[in-house]
């Protein structure tokens, strides 16, 4: 179900299916990622009226589980918008069908994130949008929050652009590799963004997994940037590598490439990095094997993982979960992963 409860606003509402079960029982964090584009991508869509693009995932942090036959309901608001760019902010929230949205009931919160949606003419380029004026305390507030971290994410786009990752690092890796499909189509004949979320988080998955021995789940995703589309048809390859442990957290930098399988040629198309964790089987997060850097490219995507989280801690209120904190100086509202 669908609902606009404002001309800026979006708000999804429907049963976790049996179907979106993930390795633990509970729906997985890729599926998580897909219904807040899908979220996003009606608000964008419905305020700018054209075609929209995913440009930029921000951080992601799944408090709680989805569990199957939990109604849930994700809301989707504009907050901001550039010359041509939509800032979403999206909640997601989940509780027992039987009483959400009874009087006195709370539904219980399980991510939120912000979204940013480009707005593309036929040929796909970018596309002039209605300027949102935010009008009440609560807009306003909102539309701080979301300026004041166009600067934190650009640093972290800056960030990532300056690293590489070649075979001479030592930790562990996976690629997975297959073709996209055409169930995989959004509505501008492209894969839709929520779908490659979906590979990025079943990449860590694996890797983390594998690593630790155990079934990983996520627990934060940061700096999802969209560079290229991924076209129906296309070669697709997923590598998702170990770069870091806290002292629970696992941070897997996860890159996305695609091209022509007729050439082989691919380009990257979506690079993030995801913190993974394993818990037991009340849902508490436990410590992990430290994973110690040999090679020279380890300590420098070792440090990166570092930099990336001293740079979320500069945002206006940032506050990353205590068992993702190890040893990076606090200031302010930062604290140590």
């Amino acid at each position: 179900m669908i609902s606009s409860n404002s001309r800026h606003t979006v708000t999804l509402r429907f049963l976790a299916a049996p179907t979106d079960a993930g390795h633990d029982g509970t729906v997985d964090a890729g599926v998580v990622l897909q219904w807040i584009d899908k979220a996003a991508y009606a608000a964008a869509v419905g305020w700018s009226k054209s075609y929209c693009v995913t440009a930029y995932v921000g951080n992601i942090h799944f408090t709680a589980p989805v569990r199957i036959g939990e109604m849930v309901e994700v809301t989707a608001t504009i907050v901001y918008t550039g010359a041509s760019s939509m800032h979403i902010s999206t909640t997601v929230v989940s509780g027992d069908p039987r009483t959400f949205g009874d009087p006195g009931v709370s539904a219980e919160s399980r991510s939120q994130c912000l979204v940013i949606f480009v707005a593309v003419d036929e040929a796909g380029h970018p596309h002039p949008v209605p300027p949102f004026i935010a009008s009440t305390p609560v807009e306003v507030l909102k539309r701080d929050h979301a300026i004041s971290r166009i600067k934190v994410r650009s640093d972290i786009v800056e960030a990532m652009s300056r690293q590489e990752y070649t075979d001479a690092g030592s930790a562990e890796k996976v690629v997975l590799r297959f073709l996209s499909a055409p169930t995989d189509v959004n509505w501008g004949g492209k894969v839709h963004g929520g779908i490659v979320m979906k590979w990025i988080d079943e990449a860590a998955y694996v890797c983390a997994s594998r690593y630790a021995g155990h079934a990983a789940v996520a627990v934060f995703s940061g700096g999802v940037r969209f560079y290229h589309p991924v076209l129906i048809g296309d070669l697709v390859e997923v590598e998702a590598r170990l770069v870091y442990t806290g002292h629970k957290g696992m941070h897997i930098a996860v890159l996305v490439r695609s091209g022509d399988p007729a050439t082989g040629v691919l380009e990257l198309t979506t690079y993030c990095l995801t913190v993974m964790v394993i818990r037991d089987e009340t849902g508490t997060a436990l410590p992990v094997m430290p994973w110690v850097p040999v090679t020279d490219e380890d300590i420098r995507l070792a440090e990166h993982a570092r930099e990336l989280l001293e740079i979320r801690g500069r945002a206006p209120g940032n506050r990353l979960p205590n068992h993702l904190l190890d040893a990076v100086p606090a200031t302010g509202s930062q604290q140590s992963i």
